[in-house]
């Protein structure tokens, strides 16, 4: 059997410095909380559309995950 020897080339991992991160965690953080706010517990409450139609559109969706709506 023969061996192989791989070379690879040196690699760099680029840095990102936390001040650029925090930020957009904090904003995509927020938005799942919107997000989950609006699929779990919103009734029609704060609603901006008259009727259930956002709530028929997420209907499937809730109880899938668990969420009781009746």
């Amino acid at each position: 059997m023969s061996h192989s020897v791989i070379l690879t080339a040196g690699v760099e991992v680029p840095s990102l410095p936390l001040g650029k991160i925090a930020p957009w965690a904090v904003f995509y953080g927020l938005l799942a909380i919107l997000a989950l706010y609006f699929v779990s517990t919103e009734q029609g409450a704060l609603s901006m559309f008259s009727g259930t139609e956002i709530h028929e559109w997420v209907h499937d969706a809730r109880h899938l995950l668990g969420y009781p709506c009746h």
